[in-house]
């Protein structure tokens, strides 16, 4: 996942790998890793066609192309900039997907 400028630490990356704990977690945190908590929010989940698997980064563009040209307002959303979006594991044959975090315009 992507993370937004507030919930990135100095010397990190914006670009995640991420697994899901409790909130009441207490095991151990392997060395190099951090606990974050994120707020709830909604997704639009983008879903691409199935793909060869070599032709991965253009499955990839072509769901960032159609995210891009989505106009968010015509729908009743813009992106929620305090959320991640998240890239699922690209595999041929369920298409990439990723989801955009989104908060409801109030009209």
């Amino acid at each position: 996942m992507w993370l937004p400028n507030n919930l990135v630490n100095k010397g990190t990356s914006t670009y995640v790998q991420g697994v899901e704990v409790s909130c009441d977690y207490e095991g151990e945190i392997p060395e190099g890793f951090e606990l974050i908590e994120l707020s709830e929010c909604e997704y639009l989940v983008f879903q691409g066609e199935p793909f060869e698997e070599e032709d991965y980064e253009e499955a990839i563009k072509e769901v960032w192309n159609a995210i891009n040209k989505l106009n968010f307002k015509s729908i009743g959303y813009s992106i929620d900039e305090k959320n991640p979006r998240i890239q699922l594991e690209p595999i041929g044959e369920r298409g990439y997907m990723e989801l955009v975090p989104v908060k409801r315009i109030n009209h």
